[in-house]
């Protein structure tokens, strides 16, 4: 499975951004999606995941009532609409894939990742 992240960028705090990612390879047997970030010196953390149906997400404590994670899956594409911005939220923001729905870092496939900046 082959991930490629998109709409990462530089956006004023309290802006928004969507970030989309496209599956391509052995997509029929991944069930999940989801997104992951780094920040520099800081720890990689969990930031929305979705089941195959959509009829399950879940997100990171910091990002929740802010982002939502959605998908379209006749497209294999999973977004990420990220609300109400922050500086703290200034990270490289990967996407990920599985064979079940984890809502912390344990996931079968990693994509590049995609730079966000929060700043003004």
């Amino acid at each position: 499975v082959q991930l490629q992240a998109s709409g990462g960028g530089l956006v004023q705090p309290g802006g928004s951004l969507r970030l989309s990612c496209i599956a391509s390879g052995r997509t029929l047997n991944v069930l999940a999606m989801g997104w992951a970030r780094q920040a520099p010196g800081k720890e990689r953390e969990f930031v929305a995941g979705i089941s195959w149906s959509g009829g399950t997400t879940g997100y990171g404590k910091s990002v929740k009532d802010r982002f939502t994670i959605s998908r379209e899956n006749d497209v294999n594409t999973v977004y990420l609409q990220m609300n109400n911005l922050k500086p703290e939220d200034t990270a490289t923001y990967f996407c990920l894939a599985g064979h079940n729905l984890d809502f912390g870092l344990v996931w079968d496939y990693w994509g590049q990742g995609t730079q966000v900046t929060v700043s003004s």
